[in-house]
């Protein structure tokens, strides 16, 4: 490791405790004002506890010391935003209404915890209809339903799974389409609560096809991932594409994550170009190359919208479309907040969702 990356991880590890003694702190100070009996020492202990419960978790299959880290983090990225307001409030009031203005932060918090988990647990579809200029062999129109990033692991499991087939049999789709995070990083969860025979009924005329995202290649086990998603009926789409009832091409793009993929002229330049071409790419930061290659549609994950509010401000400035519809000259693209939820099962000012494409074929 070289100099410059030590220093970083120095850097990184003061920031990080002066923030989590912070906020430690600032908790310390409000409990004290209820008047409580509490031992400092005890109190100490339980916040470092969960300060290293963000780290130890992600090495650790224990569920509930991992959901103390992720809410931990919750906590510790609004308490950037509250506490700085709430101590220049106490600092005008010279330190007076200490337990009220605490009570309040502690409402606020309630509140995230509450409207993040129903946001979670509550996806909406949303319907977007759209047409390409090009001929189809049959002229038919299709309905495409996209979900992106299920993140099935040890949080998202059979019971949101679920939440998904419910919707694709409500809705009816000729096609359903995953453009990659099947899994949350390992694939021990999937096959422990057999979630394959939950996907499985996922149901579809033309098929269900998916992408491997970059959590998918995190464990180290996307050869199995593909393997035990494909015996469930989802077909892989690993840089390759495929020919829709002689109508259109499904591109399935490999992410990022995989050094070895391939580069999206590749993958069309042997392709029809006056049929449809519809590409899955886990992370839509490709738009500019696949207009210059003709692709027509192409369905996008990754961002989560920032999952929690204000990190969409950032994903807004990574991404040319980091959620929703954009079209790009004869490019349409589309980006989900996705179906699950990276980290802890909550979101504000995002929604778990599914996109439903009523795609129309007419050239003028």
């Amino acid at each position: 490791m070289s100099i410059l990356a030590v220093l970083a991880v120095l850097l990184f590890i003061l920031l990080y405790t002066a923030i989590c003694f912070y906020v430690g702190y600032n908790g310390w100070v409000w409990l004290k004002s209820t008047r409580l009996q509490l031992n400092k020492w005890i109190y100490i202990g339980v916040i470092a506890l969960v300060s290293l419960s963000m780290f130890i978790g992600q090495f650790s299959m224990f569920l509930p010391l991992k959901m103390i880290g992720y809410f931990w983090l919750v906590i510790i990225g609004y308490s950037l935003i509250l506490l700085p307001i709430a101590n220049l409030l106490l600092f005008l009031l010279r330190k007076r209404g200490i337990f009220w203005v605490g009570l309040g932060i502690t409402g606020i918090f309630g509140f995230i915890l509450v409207y993040g988990s129903y946001n979670a647990w509550n996806p909406v579809v949303r319907t977007y209809d759209l047409t390409i200029e090009k001929e189809t062999a049959g002229g038919e129109d299709i309905k495409i339903l996209m979900a992106s990033d299920l993140h099935l692991g040890q949080i998202v499991g059979k019971r949101h799974l679920q939440r998904l087939v419910d919707i694709v049999e409500e809705v009816k789709p000729d096609i359903v389409l995953i453009p990659g995070d099947l899994v949350d990083d390992y694939i021990e969860p999937f096959l422990e609560k057999d979630m394959g025979e939950t996907l499985s009924k996922l149901k579809a005329p033309l098929g269900v096809y998916a992408v491997t995202g970059n959590h998918d290649y995190y464990g180290d086990d996307v050869d199995e991932i593909v393997e035990e998603v494909e015996k469930a009926g989802v077909q892989m789409l690993m840089d390759e594409s495929i020919l829709i009832n002689d109508q259109f091409y499904i591109i399935g793009r490999n992410d990022l994550t995989d050094v070895k993929r391939k580069e999206i002229s590749h993958l069309v330049k042997e392709l029809d170009h006056s049929k449809p071409l519809i590409m899955l790419d886990h992370q839509p930061n490709s738009l500019g190359i696949a207009e210059e290659n003709g692709v027509d549609l192409i369905l996008s994950g990754h961002t989560h919208r920032g999952q929690m509010a204000p990190a969409h401000l950032i994903t807004s400035r990574i991404f040319e479309n980091d959620w929703g519809y954009l079209q790009k000259g004869n490019l349409h693209s589309l980006v989900s907040s996705g179906f699950g939820t990276w980290g802890p099962p909550l979101r504000i000012g995002s929604q778990s969702e599914v996109m439903v494409i009523h795609l129309t074929f007419d050239k003028k």
